[in-house]
């Protein structure tokens, strides 16, 4: 049985692939030069699909892939339903954080009862965190260049990722309080966890033993 792996274009997608290898799985493109989205491997049984990091749970929830590669926040947004979530590989490793413009009074902006307008793509982690803290809070849904938000007076913060900082820096705005570390987690169709066990289960393994051996 024929196996889809999903991963995302980028940080997570190149930090995947010497666990890809170390299951003898080699994609036999250069995706960066490639517009195709769906490529062959070294293992005929196996081809990988590139999608936003943000469907990966998705097309492995509904079948379009039987395993799939995903930030922590993704699974977070997407809720997890229908996933087995069998191994945290520690890579793509960066945080969910608050940010706002230099000179912003933060602290007295979350006072409890307090009122915040916050932009973000990740509303699902930015309400719980701001409802724990008692703060009441506008969200306006961004799917990119978050750092506008504050500098344009439409956002009071931001909740997005921070890996270096040096995005926030080059537009005038600080990390304030972080939320959550996030990495990339294995998830699994479980309906091709029981159907192509005899396929899946190696490719698993060997996931496991690489994560092992680079923790060692």
């Amino acid at each position: 049985m024929s196996i889809t792996i999903a991963l995302s274009k980028g940080r997570i997608f190149e930090e995947t692939v010497p666990l890809l290898a170390a299951a003898g799985i080699v994609v036999t493109e250069d995706v960066d030069k490639s517009r195709k989205l769906i490529f062959d491997t070294t293992n005929p049984e196996v081809r990988v699909v590139l999608v936003r990091a943000s469907d990966v749970p998705v097309y492995v929830q509904y079948g379009g892939a039987d395993l799939g590669v995903s930030g922590l926040d993704s699974l977070i947004e997407h809720g997890g339903q229908g996933l087995y979530q069998p191994l945290d590989l520690q890579i793509a490793k960066c945080r969910v954080s608050v940010a706002v413009r230099k000179g912003f009074d933060y602290q007295h902006a979350v006072k409890q009862g307090a009122r915040l307008k916050v932009a973000t793509k990740y509303s699902t982690i930015a309400r719980d965190f701001f409802a724990e803290k008692g703060v009441h809070v506008d969200m306006i849904k961004l799917y990119g260049s978050m750092e506008l938000a504050p500098l344009t007076g439409m956002a009071d913060a931001i909740v997005d990722l921070v890996s270096t900082g040096n995005t926030l820096k080059a537009n005038d705005l600080v990390e304030v309080e972080p939320i959550m570390d996030i990495s990339s987690r294995l998830v699994v169709n479980q309906a091709s966890l029981k159907l192509k066990q005899r396929t899946l289960r190696p490719i698993l393994d060997a996931f496991a033993q690489a994560v092992a051996a680079k923790n060692a």
